[in-house]
């Protein structure tokens, strides 16, 4: 018997709950996993309040983790037990000290990152991948905004953009975070506490507005943001830590200079297996080269992961936090 964080119905951390479970040995095509670390991510509080859907009641929350592989069912060729491997995506169910997984969602991981590094950095890397060289690719010369560039993604992305050549905006809450940033490869902060982010973006800009706005805040950032682009400039939004986005008129868009709006997530530009693990590689490369250092800043164990969720709603967390099993 194991144990796993699971809710039985939605609302605050208090619905988690830590329990006995009984995980089975692995079906046709699946893993068995025991896990070392699991990533906390802002999806998690999405899916414990209800926003996103879950299977039904009781289940388990969570989207990205690593371990090593204890069996495989019929079918699997390209893991063994004794594998280290890492995941980031569906299905839910990370918060658990041992899980069922599909194996096509499984990588394995290079010699040079541990699976503590690898639950820190799966989910915001891959995320921070797909958003920097496939939504709106990044280029030498481009200016950017990047909203929240303390959090997990933040950090690794502003990293990430400014060894791709891109003059890097980002706002944080507060000057501490603001020197974190820095630190990462961030040439600009912004503290949206007490500056005007849309006039700040504009003087540093000279006017012109930036390439593209990377935005995980949603609806108290959405139309600030989008007075932040330059003509045929890009909105990217792509989480709702403010809450969900009002709805938008396509006119509005012509209006601010013939915009791009875009709601990605990395689920769907992982859903191809080829996808994903390219995805994984790039991030592996860039990590591996230095050119991204990924630095877990919190740790929780598995089981208090209600306090790890009520410190992230209230922003106390910076870049990367691990539960450790």
């Amino acid at each position: 018997m194991s144990k796993a964080i699971r809710i039985h119905e939605t609302g605050g951390p208090e619905v988690m709950k830590w329990e006995d479970v009984e995980v089975g040995d692995p079906g046709p095509g699946e893993v068995r996993l025991a896990q070392s670390a699991v990533g906390l991510n802002y999806i998690e509080v999405y899916q414990r309040t209800g926003l996103y859907p879950l299977p039904p009641f009781p289940t388990s929350i969570g989207l990205e983790g690593a371990g090593t592989v204890e069996a495989v069912g019929e079918g699997v060729q390209d893991l063994a037990p004794g594998d280290r491997v890492a995941y980031a995506g569906q299905p839910p169910g990370s918060y658990a000290e041992v899980r069922l997984i599909p194996a096509h969602r499984l990588v394995k991981l290079p010699d040079g990152i541990d699976e503590k590094t690898a639950a820190a950095m799966m989910l915001k890397g891959m995320t921070a991948q797909y958003l920097l060289r496939r939504t709106c690719p990044v280029q030498p010369g481009d200016t950017i905004l990047f909203h929240a560039a303390a959090g997990g993604v933040g950090l690794i992305a502003c990293q990430w953009a400014n060894h791709l050549g891109a003059t890097v905006i980002g706002t944080v809450g507060s000057d501490e975070k603001a020197e974190l940033a820095r630190a990462h490869g961030c040439h600009h902060t912004i503290v949206y506490t007490r500056e005007n982010f849309t006039e700040r973006v504009r003087d540093l800009t000279g006017g012109k507005g930036v390439r593209v706005v990377y935005d995980s805040v949603g609806k108290d950032t959405f139309m600030g943001s989008i007075d932040c682009l330059a003509p045929l400039g890009m909105m990217v939004t792509y989480g709702n830590a403010s809450g969900p986005v009002d709805p938008v008129s396509p006119l509005l868009l012509s209006q601010k200079g013939s915009l791009f709006l875009t709601r990605p997530t990395m689920m769907t530009y992982t859903a191809a297996r080829s996808d994903l693990v390219a995805t994984a590689q790039d991030l592996f490369d860039v990590v591996l080269g230095g050119q991204v250092r990924i630095e877990v800043n919190q740790t929780y164990p598995l089981a208090e992961a209600a306090q790890a969720h009520r410190d992230l709603e209230a922003r106390k967390t910076t870049g990367s936090t691990v539960l450790v099993v």
